[in-house]
């Protein structure tokens, strides 16, 4: 996948697995979700369920749970045509943004995906 296609193009259910490690540079967060380093930062901004590990010289260190936050910020505003405060207001209603509801459909997608993969 390129990181250069537009981030409207790319659907969630097709990013990348997210990997076993604990923590992702904004680089590596950038291209396992699809968008660019910047509008990272501004989610930071906009999002306060985004908040990123930061070390010294405020690099910035994302854990799982931050990448799934930032695809669920990039589902709600690209493929679900939510404006940013839209985007905000539907995870501020669920506290942490991220339902075990959304958890279970995201495997299940995927079960199904492989399973019509085995069956051709």
């Amino acid at each position: 996948m390129s990181h250069d296609l537009a981030a409207t193009e790319v659907k969630v259910s097709e990013l990348p697995p997210i990997p076993g490690k604990r923590y992702f540079t904004i680089g590596e967060a950038s291209k396992l979700c699809v968008v660019k380093p910047h509008v990272l930062r501004y989610w930071e901004q906009e999002f306060s369920q985004l908040k990123p590990v930061t070390r010294r010289g405020n690099r910035r260190y994302y854990q799982q749970n931050d990448i799934k936050m930032i695809r669920k910020i990039r589902s709600l505003l690209y493929e679900e045509g939510f404006t940013i405060t839209g985007a905000r207001h539907k995870l501020g209603r669920k506290g942490e943004g991220l339902s075990v509801k959304a958890d279970i459909s995201e495997v299940r997608r995927e079960l199904e995906t492989l399973l019509s993969f085995i069956s051709k």
